[in-house]
């Protein structure tokens, strides 16, 4: 390789324009933290890594190691950290190139869902971020980071991720598994709620749950019974379709007690008071749960396996620097 290259006289000039469009990058990155670190606190400011000429400084680093420890209650390595970082800001990359992007208020909107998933609101996370000392800032990083990712890899690779039911049978015989279907139970569902307003008083609480109580006692089908639940103020959603294989034990259980055309016990939530009108039950076929379990595994086998081949070809393409 090194013979070839001596011989052909046209490596070199394209390899020094290379090597001076990497040190430009680097050194317009390095010009940026200077002037932002001119500004706030400079050790803050270091510089770590540049990626495409997009900077990583130490305080990247340090709020994402807090975020970790905060998570997960284990000390993060710090070059590992930095590595993903580095990934992070080759994914958001390759996803504006195919034109996948999030706007700042999208990332705002996951992260007040991921929120609610810990019975929070977006503020409180925030601010239960900020005392472990974790700017939320690098939680949306990551947030962004992953759902173009995820978007990305599944709609430019999707042929590849599918997977056959003879995949899955394969697996399953290699450990000496049998998936064969099992009989269980298609639920037709409305959710029905009434609103509590945060914060209100036990009496308010209690006086809401008596009314739906009530409702629960005049219920005798969907078709009437649904129309009674909104006369009184009563949010009623959209048909929800759960299979008993699908669903927790315990969730199973109230479902097959309650018969069709009536609604389930009241259950006391952080929106309001909350019940399932039960609409309809039929029988169904359902993949045996190790049969569910063995799908899922393999596909996010096969989904690491195809993201982890993509980054590490953006890494090999891609302009990194690090400091």
């Amino acid at each position: 390789m090194i013979h070839q290259m001596a011989m052909n006289p046209m490596i070199r000039p394209l390899t020094r324009r290379a090597a001076a469009c990497r040190r430009l990058i680097v050194a317009t990155a390095i010009v940026t933290l200077t002037v932002v670190a001119g500004t706030s606190n400079a050790p803050a400011q270091t510089l770590v890594a540049v990626v495409n000429g997009e900077p990583i400084t130490a305080l990247d680093v340090e709020s994402r190691m807090k975020f970790i420890h905060l998570s997960t209650q284990k000390q993060a390595a710090r070059p590992d950290v930095i590595n993903d970082l580095i990934d992070e800001k080759l994914k958001v990359k390759e996803g504006k190139r195919w034109g996948i992007e999030f706007t700042d208020a999208e990332v705002d909107g996951m992260y007040a869902n991921m929120a609610s998933r810990m019975h929070q609101s977006a503020d409180q996370l925030t601010q239960n971020l900020q005392k472990g000392g974790v700017n939320p800032q690098t939680l949306k990083s990551r947030i962004r980071a992953d759902s173009v990712w995820q978007q990305l890899v599944r709609g430019r690779y999707s042929a590849s991720l599918q997977l056959s039911e003879i995949d899955v049978d394969m697996a399953l015989r290699a450990k000496n598994q049998s998936g064969e279907s099992t009989t269980a139970t298609e639920y037709k569902l409305r959710p029905i709620l009434i609103l509590v307003a945060p914060g209100s008083q036990a009496a308010t609480v209690d006086a809401k749950r008596k009314e739906a109580e009530a409702l629960r006692g005049r219920f005798k089908s969907c078709e009437e019974g649904l129309s009674a639940a909104r006369a009184m103020g009563a949010v009623v959603r959209d048909q929800v379709i759960k299979n008993s294989a699908d669903v927790p034990p315990e969730f199973q259980k109230i479902l097959e007690a309650v018969p069709v055309g009536q609604l389930t016990a009241p259950e006391v939530t952080r929106h309001g008071v909350e019940m399932w009108a039960i609409c309809g039950k039929q029988d169904s076929k359902a993949d045996a749960p190790i049969k569910k379990q063995t799908r899922e595994a393999l596909a996010t086998e096969r989904f690491e396996q195809q993201s982890k081949a993509y980054l590490q070809r953006l890494r090999r393409e891609a302009l990194i620097e690090r400091k």
